[in-house]
């Protein structure tokens, strides 16, 4: 009689990176975001008792920030599990130096990788629209050197780019820049059976049913909606050197007992 494997034993997960790994634009009814890595935390804890989480991202940190602020804190949890996520947000700047970019994603890597027992890495998702065609070539530059860490330091990679469902506009919010709640639902599920267990959904990937396109007007509002909101100021903490996460504490520094955030 054929038997199912034995599912992972994790008992502890830390996850590290920005706005993606913070959750936005998963929100809660208090104002705070939710977030794949909690969604991904509340599974892994209700099999596990005493499971332990930890959540260092800040939303609009660059890959140095997240090396210098995050991740010796997380070497020094030695948790099971350490989620990294980093990169994107220089591969969006007018000026980016890719090299550097390759050479902290390294730094953040071989620091990690020996203080747990898994490193899940991912290729971040993209949403349709001129915005990914446009640093479409240091994205996957930024993916390349992902898999190459990968593959020397025995990391998982969590390929989110190339799923076809989370290319569509549906699925991100009106900023454009991060999911939905489905959105963040659907990447908690790649990293869920990336680790091994068994499947809750078996179709995260595969795109939601087609619906008519939104008409000329209702296109054009919601441009203009998505400029006045998110772009001008966007543009603006370019500018003035500022960031959306300028002062803003780890979303969970500690790692402790998991308890329910939703």
């Amino acid at each position: 009689m054929q038997t199912n494997p034995t599912p992972p034993a994790f008992t502890s997960l830390v996850a590290v990176g920005d706005s993606f790994t913070e959750g936005m634009s998963d929100l809660l009814p208090d104002g705070s975001y939710r977030g794949w890595a909690d969604v991904l935390a509340a599974r892994m804890a209700a099999r596990t008792p005493g499971f332990r989480y930890a959540n260092l991202a800040v939303r609009g940190k660059l890959i140095g920030q997240i090396v210098d602020e995050q991740v010796e804190v997380a070497a020094a949890m030695n948790a099971d599990v350490v989620t990294l996520v980093g990169g994107l947000n220089d591969t969006l700047r007018p000026k980016c130096d890719m090299g550097r970019v390759r050479g902290l994603l390294t730094e953040a890597v071989e620091r990690l990788a020996p203080s747990c027992k898994q490193l899940v890495l991912m290729h971040s998702p993209g949403r349709q629209g001129p915005v990914l065609e446009r640093f479409r070539p240091r994205m996957e530059e930024l993916f390349a050197c992902v898999d190459e860490l990968a593959a020397k330091h025995g990391a998982v990679v969590v390929d989110l780019y190339g799923a076809p469902a989370l290319a569509d506009p549906r699925l991100w919010d009106v900023d454009r820049l991060h999911l939905t709640a489905e959105g963040h639902r659907r990447v908690a599920e790649a990293v869920w059976q990336t680790l091994g267990y068994d499947p809750e959904d078996t179709d995260w990937h595969i795109p939601m049913p087609a619906t008519p396109p939104p008409g000329w007007l209702a296109r054009r509002t919601a441009d203009v909606r998505f400029a006045r909101q998110h772009l001008l100021p966007w543009i603006g903490r370019r500018l003035t050197g500022r960031s959306s996460g300028d002062g803003r504490p780890a979303k969970r520094p500690d790692l402790l007992p998991y308890e329910d955030l939703a």
